[in-house]
């Protein structure tokens, strides 16, 4: 009894996880003629890729949790509460019976089957080993889905490839560049020592030129200060100067005079007291 309810409780939340799924998908996914697949992809337009044969490798005693191996490596893109239809292969005129995706393992995928009587004979014994003619419209989605995604991973492949060979030439050409470089500094360096060489030269023209113009222009001073000196004007005054010449030739002269005294600047002699 309690498994008959856990079973219930299991296909109830199984077909409501495929409900949201749906939804979400129908207005997550993009239209088919938006959709480019490449060749690399290995997708087949033509290639119905929603039927695919299993075989029972093992189940529980009510047949109600079945493990299926498949040699279609496509079953490794179900996802659980996966809806996957079945019969039994010898039984092909049969209906098909209903299968939950639960896990999913390399080549296995194991399922909650709902009810076996529309495909088995409710007389005879689910073995272990019975083949099972299948097919799931998920998985040909989900197989379609892949394809896309594993177009876009060759694109990147394809960006990373050009990246990682301009890396490659890079490293590998390291050498010769790093002698380009080298030479290209080399250049720049004599260059600018050529341009050092070319200053410190004309700094030193500028500086003998500057050197001459000194001595030139000391030269000229010298000049106008001796003609200064030559053309300087001497105030004589006559009085000293008779008076001397006459001490010195022996003739009757009074005292030495005074000298002129200057005046007020109201126009008043000096006058001693």
């Amino acid at each position: 009894m309690k498994v008959g309810l856990l079973a219930l409780f299991l296909v109830s939340v199984t077909m409501l996880g495929n409900a949201q799924e749906a939804t979400a998908s129908s207005n997550l996914k993009l239209p088919k003629e938006t959709l480019r697949i490449d060749t690399d992809s290995f997708y087949d337009t033509k290639f119905d890729y929603a039927h695919f044969s299993g075989r029972v490798t093992d189940r529980d005693q009510t047949a109600s949790i079945v493990k299926v191996s498949s040699e279609n490596r496509n079953v490794k893109f179900f996802r659980a509460g996966d809806l996957v239809e079945f019969k039994i292969q010898n039984n092909k005129d049969s209906d098909y019976c209903q299968g939950f995706v639960r896990s999913i393992e390399d080549h296995y995928f194991v399922m909650y089957v709902k009810d076996l009587f529309p495909c088995f004979p409710k007389e005879e014994y689910f073995r272990r080993g019975t083949a099972l003619i299948m097919q799931s419209q998920k998985l040909a989605t989900r197989v379609r889905e892949a394809s896309v995604y594993r177009a876009s991973l060759l694109n990147k492949k394809k960006d990373y490839m050009v990246q990682l060979n301009g890396i490659n030439s890079d490293v590998w050409n390291f050498e010769e560049r790093k002698i380009q470089v080298a030479a290209e500094f080399d250049q720049r360096i004599a260059e600018i020592e050529k341009q050092k060489t070319k200053a410190l030269d004309e700094l030193l023209t500028q500086k003998n030129d500057q050197i001459k113009l000194q001595r030139e222009l000391a030269y000229r001073l010298d000049n106008i200060d001796k003609e200064l000196n030559f053309y300087r004007i001497e105030k004589d005054e006559l009085l000293l100067d008779r008076w001397h010449l006459d001490h010195d030739l022996g003739y009757p002269v009074y005292e030495r005079p005074e000298e002129i005294r200057p005046r007020r600047a109201s126009g008043e002699t000096v006058v001693d007291p």
